[in-house]
């Protein structure tokens, strides 16, 4: 027995849940360093801590946030996209809420470890693992469209909370997402979304139909275990190319309205990145999504993190309005391909039946990946008194990055 679609329509219902992916990736926002850096100066200035305190509470949030998504994913295969996202989204919700209440060093430990896991982490999760159920051939399309979702979060998020925290305060800028979570996002989540095409006897791309006593069987490309893909050479060397954008554009983001404030620039000029960085990301999300369907992932894969190296540099030079804005059109581009590389790459490579459980395992290294990020950064700035050696160290990593990236063929499965 199967389920029917929620939605009575001739429509492939794989195309409702490219909207819902990104819907869920939108409202990720609110545990991603874009939402959560707009609160960091208020806690500094009310509560009177250390910008490295601060700092060093996220960065350590945020890593016991990424040990436990390894477990996550797997409780993702296990019991589906849909019973799976509602419990994160009402979570996630309690998590908003109480860091609505942070009065303590301790507190704000325990609130950003759990908007980074429920947030950043799962939230994340529902919308990067749905869609590869659902897509094969049209992959590379379909997760360029989620990608669009990310891209509109980081323009309106910020604005958003900075317009609530200036005019309500930062614990109401919480509580308004914690209600949005409560009362939008889990019943949408619910009601709508299915894990894979199979439970509502449809199969992927709406194209290939296996037919079995049961309706539609499971439509399955070469599929690896959790182990075997963690014994392939390919694995480690895309995971590389997943920690090093996490960890060095958190602490780009985390800390750049004092990096670039050190140059000069004001706030307001500072704002343009956002609006650079998405501007730059709409379209170029769709026509790599395009070329992913097309060329080997591989390539894209090494370009993104030429990408990394560029924008690491215009940020080094950064110091007037034109160099903010290339500096936000390269971090555009680069979180452009790497968001839509990562959609793609794992079930590409791995196929669709583990998916959850090895996506799982990478966002935990990405998560841990940007727990790195801001801490040295926050360092470099008590130590030093800027960002220049940071930034410099930091331009290290992605020309490794790219040459592993050229290596990193798709692993060939032995019968």
């Amino acid at each position: 027995m199967t389920d029917k679609p929620p939605i009575n329509t001739r429509l492939f219902y794989g195309w409702v849940m490219v909207a819902l992916a990104g819907f869920t990736l939108f409202f990720s926002g609110p545990g991603q360093t874009f939402g959560v850096s707009m609160f960091i100066d208020s806690y500094i200035n009310d509560f009177g801590w250390t910008r490295s305190t601060v700092s060093g509470m996220y960065s350590t949030g945020t890593f016991m946030a990424g040990i436990v998504m390894g477990v996550v994913g797997g409780l993702f295969d296990r019991y589906g996209h849909r019973k799976m996202g509602t419990v994160v989204a009402i979570l996630f919700g309690f998590a908003l809420l109480f860091m609505s209440t942070v009065s303590s060093v301790p507190m704000l430990l325990v609130g950003f470890f759990l908007i980074r896991l429920l947030g950043q982490g799962s939230m994340s999760l529902i919308g990067t693992t749905l869609v590869p159920q659902w897509f094969i051939t049209k992959r590379g399309r379909a997760v360029s469209i989620v990608s669009v979702f990310g891209a509109l979060g980081m323009a309106i998020m910020p604005p958003v909370n900075s317009w609530l925290i200036e005019n309500y305060g930062w614990q109401t800028g919480w509580r308004f997402w914690a209600v949005v979570m409560w009362v939008v996002v889990a019943p949408t989540v619910y009601f709508f979304i299915r894990t894979r095409p199979e439970d509502v006897g449809l199969s992927p791309d709406n194209e290939v139909h296996i037919p079995t006593e049961g309706g539609i069987g499971i439509v399955e490309e070469v599929s690896w275990t959790l182990k075997e893909a963690l014994r392939t050479r390919a694995f480690w060397m895309i995971l590389y190319s997943v920690v090093v954008p996490s960890a060095i554009i958190t602490g780009c983001v985390f800390h750049q309205i004092s990096i670039l404030g050190q140059a000069g620039l004001t706030p307001g000029s500072i704002a343009l990145i956002s609006g650079a960085t998405s501007f730059v990301r709409l379209p170029l999300v769709l026509v790599a999504g395009q070329l992913a369907d097309r060329i080997q992932l591989k390539y894209l894969l090494a370009v993104s993190q030429a990408v990394l190296f560029v924008m690491l540099i215009a940020l080094y030079l950064a110091n007037s309005v034109p160099l903010v804005i290339v500096y936000g059109v390269l971090m555009g581009t680069q979180m452009a391909l790497q968001g839509l590389i990562m959609g793609v790459i794992w079930p590409d490579y791995y196929g669709r039946k583990h998916l959850s459980t090895i996506r799982g395992i990478t966002m935990m290294a990405g998560v841990i990946g940007s727990a790195l990020g801001p801490l040295p950064f926050g360092f470099a700035y008590d130590v030093f008194g800027g960002y220049t050696e940071v930034v410099i160290v930091s331009m290290l990593f992605p020309i490794v990055g790219t040459a592993l990236a050229l290596l990193a063929k798709k692993p060939v499965k032995m019968a």
